[in-house]
C-alpha cells in the first residue's frame, strides 16, 4: 500500500502506529536483557572486566555487518525485515538464561544482536522514508519516549517483581523476549506492506559529500559503546548495586527521558541540528570527565547515577544526526546508506569493548578520559554542520549552489 493511501485506514494501522508499536516492543526485550545483564554475568557467571569486554565485543559484530541488511532488502520488503528481526531477538532473549557460561552467553548475544541490530538499521531507514522532513524532528523524539515508556514498564515489572516474588533470570527472560516475538509476529497479521514513494537503492554506496555524516556516526558509536559497556557495569562492580537498585536507577533515567525527548525533538525542528549536537558533545565531554572523577576523588553512588541520568538525556540529541542525514539525502540513498552508516558506526564497537576491558582492569579512570576526549572531536566535527543543509550544502565547507554528488 503507498504511504498517501494510507489515510484511509484507521489511525492504528498507519505507518506511524507501526513504527510507534516496534518502538514500544523492542525495549521489552531488549531493555529486560540489559537489565539483568551485569547482574547475571557477574552472579552467575563470574564474569570480570575482561569478559563484559568480550561480551560487547561479540554483540557489537552483528552492528559491524550491518551493511549486509543491503543484500538482504534485494530479495525481502524492509518492512518485513524489521519484524523477522526482532522476532529473533525476542527468541534469543526468553533463551540467555539457559546458556550460563561464557561461551554459551557469548553464542546467544551473538544471535539476539542480530535481531537486534538488523532491527535498528532497517527501522532508521523505515523512519527517514515513512516521515517527512517538516514531522521527522517532532516525531523521532515521540518515538524515543514511546520506546523510554515501554523501557520503564519492563524495568518497573522487575523492581515490583523480583524480590517480592524470588524471580529467577530464567522467568524473567522467558517472558520478556516471549512478548516482544509474539507482538513482533502479529503485526504481519495486523499491517498491511507501506510501499514508500521513493524506491531505494539495493546495493552499498558511499558518497563523498556524506563524509560529515559517517565521521559523526563513527565517533558516536565510539563514544557510547564506553557508556554502554562500563557504566552500568560500573554501578555493580564499584557501588554493589543489586538488580531491582540497578532497574531503579534506569527507570529513573527513564522518567527523565520520556519527559525529555519529545523536547529535544522540538528543540532540534527549532534550534537545527549543529546546536543541537554541539551542546549533546559538550554536555557529554564534561559527563565524563566526571566518571573520571568518581575514581579520582571517590565520589558516592549518588553522584555516579546523577551522571548515569544526565548522559542519556545528552544522547537523546542524538537524532539530530539522523535528521541531519534527512536532509542532505538523495531521497534513494536512504536505505542503503543507514546500512552503511550503522556499519561505521560499529567500526570502534568491535574492537573498543575487548581492549577497554583489559584497560579498565588497571585504570578506569584512562577509560572514561578516552570518551571525554571522542567528545571533544565530535563537538569540533559538531560544528561543521550547516545551520541549513541541503543536498550540496552538506558542510558548512560545502558551497550552497554546489551540485550534489
Amino acid at each position: 500500500m503507498r504511504l498517501a493511501d494510507t489515510t484511509s485506514l484507521p489511525v492504528w494501522r498507519r505507518p506511524k502506529a507501526l513504527l510507534m508499536l516496534m518502538a514500544a516492543i523492542m525495549p521489552v526485550a531488549f531493555a529486560t536483557w540489559s537489565a539483568l545483564l551485569n547482574n547475571f554475568t557477574i552472579e552467575v557467571a563470574g564474569f570480570d572486566g575482561a569478559d563484559i569486554g568480550w561480551l560487547h565485543t561479540v554483540r557489537e559484530i552483528p552492528g559491524f555487518f550491518a551493511v549486509g541488511v543491503i543484500a538482504i532488502i534485494i530479495f525481502v520488503r524492509e518492512q518485513t525485515l524489521a519484524l523477522v528481526s526482532l522476532i529473533l531477538l525476542g527468541v534469543a532473549t526468553a533463551l540467555t538464561a539457559q546458556f550460563p557460561s561464557l561461551a554459551g552467553i557469548l553464542t546467544i548475544t551473538m544471535l539476539s544482536s542480530i535481531g537486534y541490530h538488523y532491527y535498528e538499521t532497517v527501522n532508521q531507514s523505515l523512519q527517514l522514508q515513512w516521515l517527512s522532513k517538516a514531522e521527522a524532528p517532532r516525531m523521532l523524539g515521540t518515538l524515543l519516549a514511546v520506546g523510554s515508556g515501554a523501557t520503564f514498564l519492563a524495568y518497573a515489572c522487575i523492581v515490583l517483581t523480583w524480590r517480592a516474588f524470588d524471580l529467577s533470570y530464567d522467568l524473567v527472560y522467558w517472558l520478556a523476549g516471549g512478548l516482544t516475538a509474539t507482538v513482533a509476529a502479529a503485526c504481519f497479521l495486523l499491517f498491511p506492506q507501506f510501499e514508500a514513494p521513493h524506491p531505494q537503492t539495493k546495493r552499498m554506496i558511499l558518497r563523498r559529500r556524506y563524509w560529515l555524516y559517517y565521521l559523526l556516526q563513527f565517533m558516536s558509536g565510539a563514544r557510547r559503546q564506553i557508556f554502554i559497556v562500563f557504566a552500568g557495569f560500573m554501578m555493580v562492580e564499584r557501588f554493589g548495586l543489586d538488580v531491582h537498585q540497578i532497574t531503579a536507577l534506569f527507570m529513573s533515567t527513564l522518567v527523565v527521558n520520556m519527559v525529555s525527548a519529545p523536547l529535544v525533538g522540538r528543540a532540534v525542528g527549532h534550534f537545527g541540528e549543529r546546536v543541537a549536537l554541539m551542546i549533546e558533545y559538550a554536555g557529554l565531554f564534561l559527563v565524563f570527565l566526571l566518571y573520571a572523577g568518581l575514581y579520582v576523588f571517590d565520589w558516592g553512588v549518588w553522584m555516579a547515577a546523577a551522571l548515569f541520568m544526565v548522559n542519556n538525556v545528552f544522547f537523546s540529541l542524538a537524532l539530530a544526526i539522523k535528521t541531519y542525514f534527512q536532509k542532505i539525502a538523495a531521497p534513494g540513498d536512504i536505505a542503503p546508506t543507514a546500512a552503511v552508516a550503522f556499519t561505521i558506526n560499529h567500526i570502534a564497537a568491535v574492537f573498543l569493548p575487548a581492549a577497554l576491558g583489559y584497560l579498565w582492569l588497571t585504570s578506569p579512570v584512562s577509560v572514561y578520559l578516552l570518551a571525554a576526549g571522542m567528545a571533544g572531536l565530535s563537538f569540533a566535527l559538531s560544528t561543521l554542520v550547516p545551520r541549513h543543509p541541503v543536498p550540496g550544502h552538506e558542510t558548512r565547507f560545502a558551497r550552497p549552489l554546489a551540485a550534489a554528488e
